[in-house]
């Protein structure tokens, strides 16, 4: 193995735990770059709270649903 490690530990003594902590971590943020980003839909709960988003207008907000 002629290749140098993605990763390596420069001061201290991690424990396992802590290695496979990190690990999960860079595998998280690699994985998220790799996916297609899509906009989450908002919830009806979401959208309960800001009923100003879905009137067209502030004159329509005051009518009735």
């Amino acid at each position: 193995m002629d290749e140098e490690p993605l990763v390596s530990v420069v001061r201290g003594t991690p424990t396992p735990e802590e290695l496979a902590a990190l690990v999960c971590a860079l595998a998280g943020r690699s994985a998220s770059e790799d996916s297609p980003s899509r906009k989450p839909t908002p919830t009806p709960w979401t959208r309960s709270a800001r009923p100003a988003a879905v009137r067209p207008s502030w004159r329509s907000s005051g009518q009735p649903r």
